[in-house]
């Protein structure tokens, strides 16, 4: 038995060029998210839907890891916004000196610690953040593998973040999130299951990068860009005052 989409994407994916003898809505159970893409086939077979949010927890001894890691740098529990600046593709990554304004802006308001984290390959923009902020901020970076990263997401207070894979993490396992979006819809591929906001400039975009916008590839767009600080500010703010999550000190 071959479950294949009706009408399938074009351009066709490998998966989609063997023969189907079920075929499956572009989007399953009435919903548009792109979530209910991929559990679309479910329905086509006649399976009920009895989880559709995404969960996943971290292992206790990547936990252990976390843990001794926050009271290294002096951190507490549900007391730190994980900031993610990186992305797959320049363009998706919000500008470091607007990060580095919120960041100080929210720091003397709340007292909240700022933990930057990302891949080694997301250095550069993590490092033009702590030259920007006038607060300090605790540079994690490149610093372990996505097992740790979970797990010190979920001991987070909130996410802030370009639209990314840790950002979904962070939704996995608990953590509010505030997400930036260009292009790309958030209607669409917002996380579910946590309280949080999605940002998105006005569309449609005028360009402020043609050099480097690649129409309309989602991921290769600027629109990003175009996101003001005050907006962003505003969103940590609500979210913060919408969500309650107690503060442990690590010992």
């Amino acid at each position: 038995m071959r479950v294949g989409y009706d009408p399938p994407e074009r351009p066709l994916r490998w998966h989609e060029g063997q023969p189907a003898n079920v075929l499956a809505k572009p989007f399953g159970f009435g919903e548009r998210h792109f979530l209910y893409r991929y559990l679309s086939p479910l329905e086509a077979l006649g399976i009920d839907l009895r989880e559709s949010v995404p969960s996943i927890q971290p292992l206790p001894l990547e936990t252990a890891k976390a843990l001794t890691l926050l009271d290294r740098h002096h951190l507490r529990r549900n007391a730190f916004i994980a900031v993610h600046a990186g992305a797959s593709f320049e363009g998706r990554r919000w500008q470091p000196e607007r990060f580095a304004i919120v960041i100080d802006e929210i720091s003397r308001e709340t007292g909240l610690d700022f933990v930057l984290v990302g891949g080694p390959d997301e250095r550069m923009p993590a490092e033009r953040i702590v030259a920007k902020t006038a607060l300090p901020v605790v540079n994690l970076v490149g610093t372990m593998p996505l097992e740790t990263l979970l797990a010190v997401l979920k001991q987070g207070r909130l996410f802030l973040g370009n639209e990314s894979g840790p950002m979904h993490m962070a939704a996995a396992v608990g953590t509010p999130v505030v997400g930036l979006y260009g292009l790309t819809d958030p209607a669409i591929w917002a996380p579910v299951g946590v309280p949080g906001i999605a940002l998105q400039p006005p569309m449609p975009c005028p360009c402020v990068a043609n050099e480097l916008c690649q129409w309309p590839d989602p991921s290769k767009a600027c629109c990003v860009w175009r996101l003001e600080v005050k907006p962003v500010v505003g969103a940590v703010r609500e979210v913060l005052s919408r969500t309650v999550k107690d503060v442990e000190y690590v010992h």
